[in-house]
């Protein structure tokens, strides 16, 4: 619930960093933040912060993929499209969540979650045709906004999975975490450096309180209860929070970005949500032993 009810209005607070700065540089500092937060906390449990070479290498893949990729594409893509309906596409994280945990760490995969995935992406696709004839900024922007949030889901769901594997498992959450968001602001820095220039801030208090927030509650509180979640019960079923988020970005967007529900959309947004609930509605009483995936006690911090 706390992860959902912060992620839920992350997506608002985004398009706060949008506009002077650029929006990696926004994500630099975002992750920055986070990572002086992640290393405070994991000196005050006193645990060791240094990581084996094979672990700080799979700490640069996973914060390039969370930290760097994912999110570079999920601010840009509120650059052309509204923050609730790239809230609703990235609602999707569900499906490849699930069929790469089937591929790669062997979660079981029902015939349930196919139907309610396949009902799920007819009715986004409702609301994407909603957008599509509705824009003010013309189609080719919903469309470029689309595919952005599209790549950010599969760049996220690729770190989801990660953190399933036995080399994530066996790391301190807290340090792997540290590390990765380090790493990742590392990633965005270069990046940002070499295709807009030095680094630009706005200093206000909405954008500095933003990246505060976004930092700290958004990314060092949620990220650990997050992948917790992930290690105990795998990436598809971690991926039901991913239900709700939208309902409420939804209602953040309308409140602050005047966005305006048509028929073709509350009925795209009702399907999407019905064939996600079908797909995770029924969830295990314990996580099964399967192949890599294996039970795990959860940290204290969760």
């Amino acid at each position: 619930m706390l992860v959902t009810l912060i992620w839920g209005s992350t997506w608002i607070v985004i398009t706060g960093q949008l506009g002077v700065v650029p929006p990696s540089w926004s994500v630099t500092y975002r992750f920055s933040v986070a990572a002086i937060a992640m290393f405070a906390f994991a000196a005050i449990r006193r645990e060791p912060l240094l990581l084996a070479p094979r672990a700080m290498l799979f700490a640069v893949a996973l914060g390039i993929a969370q930290f760097a990729f994912n999110f570079n594409f999920v601010y840009r893509a509120e650059q052309h499209i509204t923050s609730g309906l790239v809230a609703v596409l990235f609602a999707l994280l569900i499906v490849p969540n699930t069929l790469l945990g089937r591929a790669f760490l062997k979660t079981p995969l029902e015939g349930r979650f196919l139907a309610g995935a396949g009902i799920a992406i007819v009715g986004v696709g409702l609301m994407i045709l909603h957008e599509y004839r509705a824009a003010a900024v013309g189609a080719g922007e919903v469309l470029l906004g689309t595919m952005l949030t599209l790549a950010g889901v599969l760049s996220a769901s690729t770190a989801n999975v990660m953190q399933g594997t036995r080399i994530a498992r066996a790391q301190s959450m807290v340090v792997m975490i540290a590390w990765a968001m380090l790493f990742g602001a590392l990633a965005d820095g270069s990046y940002a450096w070499i295709t807009t220039g030095p680094p630009v801030i706005e200093p206000t208090a909405t954008y500095i309180g933003g990246v505060l927030y976004l930092g700290v509650i958004a990314s060092a509180v949620t990220f650990p209860l997050y992948f917790n979640i992930i290690r105990a019960v795998g990436p598809g079923q971690a991926a039901w929070s991913s239900v709700l988020i939208p309902i409420i970005a939804m209602g953040f967007s309308t409140a602050f970005e005047g966005y305006r529900w048509a028929t073709l959309s509350i009925t795209g947004g009702v399907v999407a949500l019905i064939g996600l609930v079908i797909a995770v509605a029924k969830r295990p009483d314990r996580p099964s032993v399967s192949g890599n995936m294996v039970s795990v006690p959860v940290e204290p911090e969760s």
